[in-house]
């Protein structure tokens, strides 16, 4: 699965949520969270259903996720509204670890039968390090079972509240350690579950070249998409995160060298010596840039 952009849209909003469909992200995250006030709910649970319901799920070639409010609010009362439109997963904020996704696991195994649906259709994506709690846990992931679990992903405003900072951010405007820590922890967690790894939220939506710059270093560690909060840093997230004609060639280049030598354990290229490692990387490089060839 390659899934690069997620497009949070505020589910009262219907003029956003039809616009949100022209900017081209891999995925949308219909929010019922944080983007909208508590006096409108229910308005965003309607309007979430109706668009769900307009785009069944056959024919998307976007996904559409719902992000619920959390399990010890109305996720289920969320859940209750939302799961006859058939959304491709559910986001659930403030996890606080690998049981916390079984719960929500159990209730859509419910729902999913109840609406005739498949049942393990519906992907998790946990936004994992809300909570002191759930940044502390991130490595219980990787004993976990979750097989619904398709992505993970951290954000720093909630934890910087929960701990009481009065700054996320270090004196040069980076994340402070508390936060680069969270991130690593989370990156090594998605990826020993095999779950994509998504890179939280650039805030300044104006700042196109620094949301680039941020995005590639971000792709160059591993990760694998992030969220998007404005319609104008999808495309920029989608081309940072897709291999560029450069790393393709060379990728190229790197499997014919050992197609060449098929005994061969390692081989020679442009002076480097290239083992293994170097040939499942060229791979991984090839079958990205195959995926995001086959969305556009």
């Amino acid at each position: 699965m390659t899934l690069r952009s997620w497009l949070f849209v505020p589910g009262d909003s219907e003029r956003k949520l039809e616009k949100a469909e022209s900017a081209g992200a891999d995925a949308l995250i219909l929010d019922l969270e944080d983007a909208v006030a508590p006096e409108r709910k229910a308005t965003a649970r309607e309007a979430v259903r109706g668009f769900l319901d307009a785009r069944p799920r056959a024919g998307r070639r976007t996904q559409l996720w719902v992000r619920v409010n959390p399990l010890g609010d109305t996720a289920l009362s969320d859940l209750a509204a939302i799961m006859g439109g058939a959304p491709n997963g559910i986001m659930i904020p403030k996890t606080e670890g690998p049981a916390d996704l079984l719960r929500l696991s159990h209730h859509l195994e419910a729902f999913e039968a109840a609406g005739g649906l498949p049942d393990g259709s519906t992907g998790i994506l946990p936004v994992a390090t809300e909570t002191p709690v759930g940044t502390l846990r991130l490595s219980a992931f990787a004993e976990a079972r979750l097989p619904r679990l398709a992505a993970m992903t951290w954000g720093a405003e909630d934890l910087s509240t929960a701990i009481g900072a009065a700054t996320n951010r270090d004196p040069e405007g980076g994340w402070a350690f508390t936060y680069r820590w969270a991130r690593s922890a989370l990156l090594l967690a998605a990826k020993a579950t095999g779950a994509l790894a998504l890179d939280t939220l650039y805030a300044d939506f104006r700042d196109a070249e620094g949301l680039r710059r941020d995005s590639k270093r971000a792709a160059a560690e591993g990760f694998d998409g992030r969220i998007a909060i404005h319609p104008a840093q999808v495309e920029v997230i989608n081309a940072a995160f897709a291999p560029s004609p450069e790393a393709v060639e060379q990728a190229r280049r790197v499997v014919a060298a050992f197609q060449a030598a098929p005994s061969a354990g390692a081989v020679s290229l442009d002076g480097r010596m290239l083992d293994i490692p170097h040939l499942k990387q060229a791979r991984n490089i090839l079958a990205r840039h195959d995926a995001v060839l086959a969305r556009q």
